[in-house]
């Protein structure tokens, strides 16, 4: 396969349209190239999850917590990524922490990477809700109630991120399409 002379077509402040070939697509012009999503679990088989208001689709989304790879520090690994992130984000501090994928994000649409992170051993050391203006509210959901909540949360007129499908399935927990208002 050829690789087509890559075009810049406009950048924002955090943002870059692109164009190889026919193809157009977005590129984040800080960090890695991509973002640490943390599956994080309390020892009491809770999943720790955020909500904040994402302005493209103007809602409130229900997410794995997440943060821009090297966004600090140009030499950050995703794993020292997803340790920053989860106590900024929820003031939790991971005791242990592994790979457990990594995938493109969005193939045909950006050139993003995600990398999934399970993290056990949790301690809460403050209450969380990000730096500078950011506005994260963390939400520590039992498992075995998970499909209610995420449900409750849709009724409510939130938004659900699609990961925490993938967390689920890597944790072996529940997902009910019912509950999901899917069935």
């Amino acid at each position: 396969m050829s690789n087509p002379t890559l075009q810049s077509l406009h950048h924002g402040e955090f943002l870059e349209l692109q164009r190889r070939g026919h193809w157009e697509f977005v590129r984040r012009r800080q960090g890695n190239g991509g973002a640490a999503f943390m599956v994080a679990t309390t020892p009491a088989a809770e999943l720790v999850l955020v909500e904040q208001l994402r302005l493209p689709v103007e809602r409130r989304v229900i997410e794995l917590p997440a943060g821009i790879v090297g966004d600090e520090d140009a030499g950050e690994t995703p794993l020292q990524a997803a340790h920053r992130e989860l106590l900024e984000e929820t003031g939790y501090r991971a005791g242990r922490a592994a790979p457990l994928f990594d995938a493109p994000t969005t193939a045909g649409l950006s050139s993003e990477w995600s990398w999934f992170i399970r993290m056990w051993e949790l301690e809460r050391v403050h209450e969380g809700g990000g730096v500078g203006d950011e506005d994260i509210r963390t939400h520590v959901v039992p498992l075995a109630g998970i499909d209610d909540f995420l449900a409750a949360q849709r009724a409510q007129g939130r938004a659900v991120d699609l990961r925490i499908a993938a967390a689920l399935y890597w944790l072996g927990g529940p997902l009910d399409p019912a509950a999901q208002g899917r069935a």
